[in-house]
């Protein structure tokens, strides 16, 4: 499929302004205002299609003419069927209702010189052309969401004071600054591909005097010291935005950069204080202490909403042995190459992505009949990573109502391309239980038995969305909601066994209370009497019992320097 140029998508534009049909231009609604003069052949697209129209209604009957006003509400309010899309422009509007209201003023000519701001988003666009050289006063230029890979500055407007670029396949900015339009205050290159240090160079005030804001977010630069270095050429420049490139994870980011330029005004679209520059004054005079790795803690908290997975008369009729225990434990990826640091006993598994089953399906055995998951001393069976990342596991814990993992883990990467594409994507979190026999002790056992290696099954798994540490949040904390645990006794019916049991057990509190003393006796009644509104019995149980959904708190801190002072603690 071929591309298409900026002024064919223009000349789209203008097609679906419509400003040759009714209620714009020249027709039976409004001829006796206008003269139409005789053109030579050709003309432009505007004219041949207004005088199409017009001879069109000249072969049949003229109805009564629309007065101006009338023809004015038409392309003016919203709800009528002849109002604008809503992505077009103040200028469109403006534009059609000179249509109506001087219909002969509408030609390429005028066209070319009314434009100041042009927008042409999401239109498939990848070339800019040298047809938008005849935009003669344009000062606003708007190509963002297109398929651009490069642009041949020469074809751009002198008179332009705004280019946005955003979202764009840009990989270099050699030929942008060929040529540049001399008058530019604010370029837009944020959603590139722009990698580093080998573009940075062309950021500076040799190609762009008179800079005063510049958008340069979630591309890859990674190198802090030369950036900068480059921008503080810029002496015009007041507002910068660099949030999605790898840099921002370093710790001293913010602060650096504010230090450095200090006439930057807004930094990352948040206001930079005097109490910031304040506190970080001094730190652009230390650039050792800026080194290319980044510092996360990521923890893990309580568990709630686990069901019990022994039932009471299990415990009563459980034989010595094998004993069958439950464990529990949280899995969460982090990036491949790092140094993970904590004083927990939680395993690092590199590189490998433990398969574990989904909530409710079976375990896979092997040839020796063990689990498909066995635990960390058994070999781990792998599979090729998606995303090669090194899983971690929180202490594990026995069964209980709300379990504290009180894990926490600090993580530093030098990678920060990779930390990037792994925020950018986020983190799994999986719930793990793990089922295993344990043997009782007996002072003389005759016979070894062996264990089976533990069955590992998945009760809750999801994404944490991890890409707002990239964007100026130093802490993403949230509450992973699975949703409640189906278990066996909310989906079979009770058994006959356990129906005579109860049964039995209220014959007995029944016969129990009619034995009672008179005194109990009314005592009982008058509790009946007054209970007659209550829940029943069985509602009451029910509620006591209501499932609570499985919960995991886990949350993700990206360090940052609040201060000068912090980075003699690094």
């Amino acid at each position: 499929m071929g591309g298409l140029s900026a002024s064919a998508a223009f000349r789209e534009h203008l097609r679906r302004l419509c400003l040759g049909e009714f209620p714009c231009g020249v027709g039976s609604w409004n001829r006796s205002r206008f003269k139409l003069r005789k053109r030579k052949p050709g003309g432009n697209a505007v004219q041949r299609e207004e005088e199409a129209g017009t001879a069109q209604h000249q072969e049949i009957e003229t109805p009564n003419e629309e007065s101006p006003q009338t023809l004015m509400e038409f392309v003016s309010s919203q709800d009528s069927p002849w109002a604008l899309p809503p992505d077009c422009s103040p200028e469109d509007q403006h534009l059609r209702e000179l249509a109506v209201q001087s219909p002969q003023l509408i030609r390429d000519n005028f066209i070319f010189l009314f434009y100041r701001s042009l927008r042409i988003v999401d239109r498939g666009v990848n070339e800019v052309d040298e047809h938008l050289l005849k935009f003669h006063n344009l000062e606003e230029l708007v190509l963002s969401a297109n398929q651009i890979s490069k642009i041949n500055s020469a074809h751009l407007p002198r008179t332009l004071k705004v280019l946005e670029l955003c979202g764009n396949e840009i990989v270099g900015l050699q030929d942008l600054c060929s040529h540049p339009p001399p008058k530019l205050q604010h370029l837009g290159l944020g959603y590139n591909r722009l990698l580093g240090s080998s573009e940075d160079k062309y950021l500076t005030a040799d190609f762009w005097p008179n800079l005063l804001s510049l958008d340069l977010s979630f591309n890859n630069f990674t190198d802090l010291l030369g950036i900068v270095a480059k921008l503080d050429t810029l002496q015009q420049l007041r507002m910068l935005v660099l949030q999605g490139n790898p840099l921002v994870l370093m710790p001293g980011y913010r602060g650096f950069v504010i230090d450095s330029l200090p006439k930057l005004c807004i930094l990352d679209d948040r206001n930079i204080s005097p109490d910031e520059k304040h506190k970080f004054h001094g730190l652009s005079s230390k650039p050792d202490l800026i080194v290319n790795k980044a510092q996360l803690v990521v923890s893990v908290g309580k568990i709630k909403g686990v069901p019990n997975p022994i039932k009471p008369e299990e415990l009563e009729s459980s034989p010595e042995f094998p004993l069958i225990t439950y464990s529990y434990y949280v899995t969460y990826e982090f990036v491949e190459r790092e140094n993970a640091e904590d004083t927990n006993s939680a395993e690092i598994h590199q590189n490998q992505t433990v398969a574990i089953p989904s909530p409710g399906s079976p375990p896979e055995n092997d040839d020796q009949g063990g689990s498909a998951l066995p635990d960390a001393s058994s070999p781990l069976k792998t599979e090729p990573p998606a995303n090669r990342a090194n899983k971690h596991l929180t202490i594990r814990k026995s069964w209980a109502e709300t379990m504290d993992c009180n894990h926490r883990k600090e993580h530093i990467t030098g990678d920060l391309v990779e930390l990037k594409a792994f925020l950018m994507a986020g983190t799994t979190i999986t719930v793990v239980e793990e089922k295993g026999d344990k043997q009782k002790k007996k002072k003389e056992s005759p016979i070894e038995l062996r264990s089976d290696p533990p069955f590992l099954r998945s009760l809750g798994s999801g994404n944490v969305n991890l890409e707002s540490l990239l964007t100026g949040d130093q802490l993403v904390a949230v509450v992973c909601d699975f949703g409640i645990l189906i278990t066996e006794e909310t989906t079979q019916p009770s058994s006959p066994k356990e129906k005579d049991s109860k049964k039995s057990k209220d014959k007995n509190k029944k016969t129990k209370t009619e034995g009672e003393s008179p005194t109990n006796q009314k005592t009982t009644v008058a509790a009946k009497g007054k209970g007659k509104n209550k829940e029943s019995p069985e509602v009451k149980e029910f509620q006591e019992i209501q499932p609570v959904p499985l919960t995991v708190e886990f949350q993700v801190q990206l360090i940052q320097w609040t201060a000068t002072s912090d980075a003699q603690y690094q």
